[in-house]
């Protein structure tokens, strides 16, 4: 057997001794392997230059001559030495705090290399770092990797040990990528790609190093992902649809409208692979509005008509009610009978709609987490649907899919490209998407405004109401927090209500019980209600035509895609829409929310936006998400990277040759190491 990077613990390169062995392992480095992959998260720049390329407050290296005496100040147990240099037609003070011996090193006329922050307006470098090139310099004209240390573990001591380690191993450093995608790429050789990562001689050298690794991360992350579908596929057995064309087209003419084209060909897309002998997996992505709701429909009267129950799973009950309705409309023409189930179905109604899904007397159950609870049988369960499928955790979903035997499963998600990210990087999926919007659609202006021009946008709530339009108004929390002073929705229901006297204000928020959400929910929807006052319960499932006009006050203590998914409850009848952000915003990341809200209104490029403001960690919940943790990939920065290892990764696994090349062992052999070839299902 060959011995690899891996075999090989870390106490073997020159220089580490047990106790460094130990203080390593805290940082996760046992093997060489793991030493040479540690890398650094960015560089100090020792490449000289001249003062006159240098903004006040930047860090420099400049090459210097001592002209005057150094002076060396001491209060308390600190010191301040001050030394006269000269540099190109720049004279300057160099600055030292805490470091009294360098003064007798300042001999007048000797040639020393400083490097520290510049102070333009005081002519003064407060020195971090020099060097005398009389004594050979090590860091002058060159990039210093930083990494993260700590305890007994030195930058200088880290930077040596593995300058070491590549001296003593970096000819065992293997490749895995095949020629044909080095040259595809112009990559360089993987031995060569992490010298120049921890020694890079220029920027241009770091960055070609980098872009060799990243591609690496995400390729072979992709390869695990597309072997797993390609080997496991034929083993799920699925549920066969055997619904015919001429059927399914019968269902869509009789819709009130006609479908997009986008929507057109994630029918195709879905209708194909319901009718395979293996178990669809797919993740139906769209903007707000973008029709997704029509798709699942057309999902689920396929099942019906199959022979089949279907189950549509989503996060609230109002939303499940919304589906409930439309379900109904869509299916009744045809005989298809649609139930609910959610928390406050209970008693003899409850156990008539178990005992009818459990006989097959029910088509199609919409439902909440309580389609999930242990009592809840299907006859035969051919489809699964999940709404805004984040807010179930991944037992949740299996638990539902469990209910049947491999059923089909559909998921659905209005925030596309992060949690598609999140998904779809990890997980047997396939990815349809939805581009365009619902022809008649209207574009939502909006705007930003600061609370002190809270008059104007009552002006803007009472204008749209005298011209008969409903609106909006949404706040972070229901009551006084002592934590976040923010504008609470009973607080702001008295104030519009005391404002606009004559406008019939209602409140919303979720300590209400059901029933009373229900019912003034209803009364919004009829118009009865005007205005509706609400915490964040409305962000899905309530589609009023008549509403133009959205304001979410302290819209900074949101994130991006739930600002987005709020902002789309408007714009869904024929007249002009508006959302208004009310905030003051003290942080960055409030501001460029609020500026990213007023330039877009693309939900595809709002998520994106979302991800590079909160990162994936915080996007997602990393505990639950999955998402794989990169050594040097970033999931935002190097999205395009990951989308061309996924190309790549499913077109090689297409070609026949991989199974059995040499070119491709290194890549079968990571694939055998991460058990890809044991079936374990992946969600």
């Amino acid at each position: 057997m060959t011995l690899t990077l891996n075999d090989i613990e870390v106490r073997a390169i020159a220089g580490v001794s047990a106790s460094k062995q130990e203080e390593l392992h805290a940082f996760g480095i046992f093997t060489v392997k793991d030493l040479l992959e540690y890398y650094p998260f960015r560089y100090e720049d020792y490449r000289p230059k001249t003062l006159s390329e240098v903004k006040h407050g930047e860090k420099v290296t400049v090459e210097a001559k001592v002209i005057g005496l150094p002076v060396l100040q001491r209060y308390g147990g600190k010191s301040r030495l001050s030394c006269k240099m000269v540099a190109g037609p720049w004279m300057f003070t160099a600055t030292w705090f805490n470091r009294p011996f360098v003064r007798d090193q300042l001999a007048a006329g000797r040639d020393v290399v400083v490097t520290g922050k510049w102070d333009q307006k005081r002519s003064q470098i407060t020195v971090t770092d020099h060097e005398f090139p009389d004594r050979g310099s090590v860091k002058t004209g060159t990039l210093q990797p930083v990494y993260s240390v700590g305890g007994k573990i030195t930058q200088s001591w880290l930077r040596k040990t593995i300058l070491q380690a590549l001296e003593q191993y970096g000819a065992m450093i293997p490749e895995i990528l095949p020629q044909s995608i080095l040259r595809k790429y112009d990559l360089m050789p993987r031995s060569r790609a992490i010298a120049t990562i921890h020694m890079p001689e220029d920027t241009s050298d770091g960055s070609a190093g980098r872009r060799r690794m990243v591609y690496e991360e995400l390729f072979l992350f992709q390869l695990k992902v597309q072997a797993f579908r390609v080997l496991n596929r034929g083993r799920m057995d699925g549920v066969v649809h055997t619904v015919d064309n001429a059927t399914v087209r019968q269902f869509v003419r009789s819709l009130p409208f006609e479908l997009t084209d986008a929507q057109k060909r994630v029918e195709l897309e879905i209708l194909q692979d319901m009718r395979s002998p293996y178990c669809m997996n797919r993740l139906l992505q769209g903007d707000v509005g973008s029709g997704k709701t029509v798709l699942a429909a057309i999902a689920l009267f396929a099942t019906v008509r199959s022979g089949f129950q279907g189950a549509l799973m989503v996060p609230t009950e109002i939303l499940a009610e919304q589906h409930l309705r439309s379900l109904q409309r869509m299916f009744e023409p045809f005989g298809i009978t649609v139930g609910l189930l959610t928390g406050s179905v209970n008693g003899r109604k409850r156990k008539d709609l178990l005992a009818s899904l459990q006989m097959g007397l029910t088509d199609v159950v919409v439902g909440t987490h309580a389609l999930i609870q242990e009592d809840v049988f299907f006859r035969d369960l051919g489809l699964v649907v999940t709404d805004e499928q984040h807010r179930f955790g991944v037992n949740q979903r299996s638990i539902l899919r469990r209910k049947g035997y491999n059923p089909d499963v559909l998921t659905m998600t209005a925030t596309p490209i992060p949690r598609t990210l999140a998904i779809t990087v990890f997980g047997d999926m396939d990815v349809s998407t939805l581009s365009e919007r619902p022809k008649g659609r209207v574009p939502i202006s909006t705007y930003w405004a600061k609370p002190g021009q809270m008059d104007r946008v009552i002006g803007l709530v009472r204008r749209e109401t005298e011209q008969g339009r409903q609106a909006y108004m949404i706040t972070p929390l229901i009551e006084e927090s002592d934590k976040l002073d923010v504008q609470n929705a009973i607080d702001l229901h008295i104030t519009m209500t005391q404002a606009l006297p004559t406008v019939r204000i209602g409140l919303l928020h979720g300590r209400m019980t059901p029933s009373e959400k229900d019912e003034v929910m209803r009364r919004f929807y009829s118009g009865e209600i005007q205005v509706l006052v609400s915490t964040t319960v409305v962000e899905v499932g309530v589609d009023v035509p008549n509403a133009t006009l959205m304001v979410i006050i302290d819209a900074d203590r949101f994130g991006l895609s739930q600002l987005h998914q709020l902002r789309g409850r408007v714009g869904r009848g024929e007249h002009a829409s508006f959302c208004v952000l009310v905030a003051d915003p003290k942080s960055e990341i409030g501001k460029e929310r609020m500026i990213a809200m007023t330039e877009t209104d693309d939900g595809f490029e709002v998520s994106r936006r979302d991800l590079e403001l909160r990162g994936p960690g915080d996007f997602f919940g990393t505990k639950q998400s999955g998402l794989p943790e990169f050594r040097l990939a970033d999931m935002t920065a190097d999205f395009d990277v990951l989308e061309q290892a996924r190309g790549d990764a499913a077109e090689l696994l297409r070609d026949g040759h991989f199974w059995t090349s040499p070119e491709y062992a290194p890549l079968r052999d990571f694939l055998q190491r991460e058990q890809i070839f044991q079936g374990d299902l992946m969600d």
